[in-house]
């Protein structure tokens, strides 16, 4: 579908703004002001990451690996700060080390599920051959490398890294959002499926609707380093601004513990949104390099496409609107089913083929379920108002955000504007404004810093 045809598709399922203010009145809207989180952080300075790279590297043991053997350096996840600057550093220090790195992605079944696609996006996250230093090995071919005991679920891995004399994936260390565990997002899942490509990915998801992520992924990562030559892992943590806060060389045995313990600090440094008790959030943008599902489930307190996954204890959001798509995330909707309404320029982004493959992998075909479409910012604003109860604009609570991810500046209602006066961990930046549209549309542009 080319992009004239995804514009009528839009248009045609898009509600018109004049239709909802017939339906819903033409409601006093709240003022909005801006408020700021106030974090104290310490991150690695851009420039020192590639050493802090180094120095993980050098913390692990590459014992019985032969002198100019081949290693594997997994990589393959969205959004990480400095992330080809970290993997330029590994390889170096792989290098220097005397031995041969090359680059496999290792990212489950994204990419469209193809060698070319995959080797694509590790280009767009700057992690190109010249930019590393080393080659890269895009496939999707898999071999089995064992079953597990019990359930006897094939176990298979990147034939190309199975083939190497070391492996050692790259990965941040962070909470998920399909699931609560020990260890979520890091180190294990990057084995356990962004290893194991599309056939892994999709074994994994399917078990885990009974088995659950938060056994699997332990009882699997356990076979795989028994199976598999892993010597270690390059652990990332960034703070609350996406910044890198950590870069860590964990060695085989802590993949378990040691990950578990750098959840914790992760979850830690989570940015969240600052009010537990929200009516409306607005977000500007969802994608797959602002969360892998989209909007970040730990963030607005929903999971709703989970099975047999408990939903997180807070925040509590009546309604969320979200107004596009990422261009980065070409198209992929997963997690759009997270809002309640959204605004028309996300139906004529959405590459359904894409974003229906990404869910049928994991599992989570609910998540891609498509909210009513509306055609501009106020028809949101005031759908998702209208559905609450009676509303009262001084006291309603609506936050604005960029995104999940970012979270330090912020659009608020007069109503929220008051109660971050007397916190310490906020500060009101500028005073509560009537909201202004352009044709429709809010004037005021997203809040990225």
């Amino acid at each position: 579908m080319d992009s004239e045809d995804a514009e009528r598709a839009a248009s045609h399922l898009s509600v018109p703004e004049e239709t909802i203010l017939e339906a819903c009145g033409d409601p006093a809207l709240p003022e909005m002001g801006v408020v700021e989180q106030v974090w104290e952080t310490d991150p690695i300075p851009p420039e020192e990451t590639a050493e802090a790279a180094g120095r993980a590297v050098r913390d692990l043991s590459f014992e019985g690996v032969p002198d100019g053997g081949e290693v594997a350096l997994g990589v393959g996840s969205r959004g990480i700060a400095n992330l080809a600057t970290i993997v330029s550093g590994v390889v170096d220090a792989v290098s220097a080390a005397g031995y041969e790195p090359f680059v496999f992605p290792a990212m489950g079944s994204h990419g469209g599920a193809t060698g070319e696609g995959q080797r694509e996006m590790l280009n767009e996250l700057g992690v190109t051959e010249d930019a590393i230093g080393c080659e890269i090995q895009s496939s999707m071919d898999v071999v089995e490398v064992g079953r597990t005991p019990d359930r006897d679920v094939p176990v298979v891995a990147d034939a190309n890294a199975a083939a190497a004399d070391a492996i050692v994936p790259i990965n941040r260390v962070k909470p998920h959002t399909d699931f609560d565990g020990a260890v979520e997002s890091g180190l294990s899942k990057m084995l356990v499926i962004g290893m194991g490509k599309q056939r892994g990915a999709k074994i994994a998801h399917e078990w885990a609707v009974d088995w659950s992520f938060r056994r699997m992924i332990p009882e699997i990562t356990d076979q795989l380093l028994d199976s598999l030559p892993v010597v270690g892992g390059v652990a990332i943590v960034e703070d609350q601004h996406d910044d890198t806060a950590v870069v860590e060389g964990v060695p085989p045995s802590g993949f378990l513990d040691r990950e578990a313990e750098l959840l914790e600090d992760a979850y830690d440094r989570m940015p969240t949104l600052p009010f537990d008790e929200l009516d409306v959030v607005v977000f500007d943008r969802q994608g797959k390099d602002i969360s892998g599902q989209g909007i970040d489930t730990n963030v607005i307190g929903r999971r709703p496409f989970a099975i047999n996954e408990p939903a997180p204890e807070s925040p509590d959001i009546k309604r969320i609107y979200t107004r596009g798509l990422t261009e980065t995330t070409h198209g992929n909707a997963m997690g759009v089913g997270s809002a309640d309404v959204i605004h028309e320029s996300i139906a004529a982004e959405l590459d359904a083929p894409t974003t229906l493959i990404n869910a049928l992998t994991a599992s989570t075909i609910r998540g891609v379920r498509l909210p009513p479409v509306v055609e501009t910012d106020r028809a949101g604003l005031v759908a998702a108002l209208s559905t609450i109860g009676v509303v009262d604009p001084d006291t309603v609570r609506v936050l604005r955000a960029a995104d999940t991810m970012h979270l330090h500046r912020l659009y608020a209602s007069a109503a929220l504007v008051e109660a971050a006066r007397d916190r310490d961990d906020l500060r009101v930046v500028e005073e509560p404004s009537p909201i202004e549209f352009d044709d429709g549309q809010f004037a005021a542009p997203p809040l990225l810093d």
